[in-house]
């Protein structure tokens, strides 16, 4: 692996410190949608490509072949994970 945070620059890392996401084992312990979720409760200003660069993290790809990889799954999963009436 190039390196744990790859793709996450300083302010991806302050909204995932803001979660209590501070190391790379917890990110992968939560998973990329979980992370993305509670980022995006406490920062609406998030935007998609915050997930698109936690999976890259995680698979030591760039966000942008995850976007154009697994946009669909990650979009899935997320869809399926929000909680009812949001």
């Amino acid at each position: 692996m190039s390196k744990p945070w790859r793709n996450l620059g300083p302010a991806s890392r302050r909204m995932l410190a803001d979660v209590g996401i501070v190391t790379f084992a917890q990110l992968a312990q939560y998973g990329v949608v979980a992370s993305y979720r509670l980022v995006k409760q406490r920062h609406p200003q998030a935007s998609l490509n915050l997930l698109w660069a936690l999976q890259g993290a995680l698979d030591d790809q760039p966000w942008q072949q995850v976007a154009r990889e697994q946009r669909l799954s990650l979009l899935l999963q997320l869809e399926q994970q929000e909680p009812p009436g949001e």
